[in-house]
Parts: structure tokens; C-alpha cells; sequence
């Protein structure tokens, strides 16, 4: 591990139930309703399943490629490996359900440092979309 190498956990809070989080979070035809940096995904699965592979094409024609690592239905939680060139992040997601109702989405983001302060408000904007109806 390098000195550049950085981790970040970023979450947010709103009313959509749990279970209708995770299933915007775990079904990638549904990214880019939520995710403004997602434009287009390419992904053989409805619903994410690891040792899978994918693309996702974003903003200015960005195009990344992903491996789903795991996913835990029950405990709500998965993560991927995205690449781009010479990027690579590392994305570990969750969703939880929120005291009082709702639900609290949250991503860590494992990346050199520049993308993750780069990554870091985009992320919490897809977060907030995602948690809302």
C-alpha cells in the first residue's frame, strides 16, 4: 500500500424502504435513474452476481469496466473492481435500514487519493438520489 492510496465511506439517509434500495442498488439497468455519472450499463445479469463482469459508460463517454467481487442479500451489502485506463477503485456498498424509517445507503471508495476526493461528491449525490423515491 502506497502513501496515495486513500479509503473514504460516504452515506446517505431518505425514505425509500430498505428493500427498494438494495434492489436499485443491486440491479444495474436501474444505475443510471440514480447515478447521474452512469449514462449506460452493459451487464449480462439483472441483478448483480459475483465473479461477473460488466461496463458502464459515463459521463463524456467514460467507459469502465467492473467485476462484481461479492454480494450478500442478506446482509444487504456487495462490492465491485472498476477500472478505467490506468484507474482502478475498489467500491464496497450497503444499504441499512434508517432509525425512524427509511433507509441509509453508503459506499466506501478505495482508490488513489485524487479520485477519491474527486469521486467523493458525485458518490454522495448518487447516494442521496438513491435513498429517495
Amino acid at each position: 500500500m502506497s502513501l496515495l492510496d486513500g479509503s473514504l465511506r460516504l452515506s446517505a439517509t431518505g425514505p425509500l424502504a430498505p428493500e427498494h434500495a438494495w434492489a436499485r442498488y443491486t440491479e444495474p439497468r436501474r444505475w443510471s435513474v440514480w447515478a447521474p455519472q452512469i449514462r449506460e450499463v452493459d451487464y449480462p445479469q439483472a441483478v448483480v452476481e459475483p465473479g461477473t463482469h460488466g461496463r458502464v459508460r459515463g459521463v463524456g463517454g467514460v467507459v469502465a469496466v467492473f467485476t462484481v467481487d461479492e454480494v450478500d442479500h442478506a446482509t444487504r451489502t456487495w462490492a465491485w473492481s472498476v477500472r478505467s485506463g490506468p484507474l482502478r477503485v475498489r467500491l464496497l456498498h450497503g444499504v441499512e435500514p434508517a432509525p425512524g424509517g427509511g433507509s441509509t445507503a453508503w459506499a466506501e471508495v478505495h482508490a488513489l487519493w485524487p479520485v477519491v476526493v474527486g469521486y467523493a461528491p458525485v458518490a454522495r449525490w448518487a447516494l442521496g438520489r438513491l435513498v429517495t423515491p
